[in-house]
Order: structure tokens, then sequence, then C-alpha cells
């Protein structure tokens, strides 16, 4: 597991290369939907995962998901 130091300015975590992590498949739609609003992935259930959106709509990433929306 890559260790995280703390949170940047912008509250995304960097490893300790001083890379931006990714939001996993495993991000459940409800915990995205605190930061993107409730709007987000309308029509699935807040457990749904990230993974099964982006499998259901096409998209590639969470950006590219938001992009097309």
């Amino acid at each position: 597991m890559t260790k995280m130091k703390q949170p940047g300015l912008d509250n995304r975590h960097r490893d300790v290369s001083g890379e931006i992590s990714r939001k996993h498949g495993n991000t459940t739609v409800g915990t995205l939907r605190q930061t993107y609003g409730d709007g987000f992935a309308p029509g699935v259930r807040s457990d749904a995962k990230l993974s099964t959106v982006l499998a259901k709509t096409g998209a590639r990433s969470l950006s590219d998901y938001i992009k097309k929306n």
C-alpha cells in the first residue's frame, strides 16, 4: 500500500512521490455525491460503486464521466 502524506491545498492526497491519488473504482456513489452534489449519477443507488457507473456509461475515469455529464 502506498503511504499518503497530508492533503494539499486542493484537498487531494499525494503519495510520498508527490503523485496525486486517484479515486478508486470501489468508491461509492454516495461518497462522490458529498463532493459533486446530489445530482451526481442520477438514478444510481448511493451504495453503487464508481466502477459500476463507469462500466454502465462507458466512461474511462471519474474525470471522463464528469466531462460527459
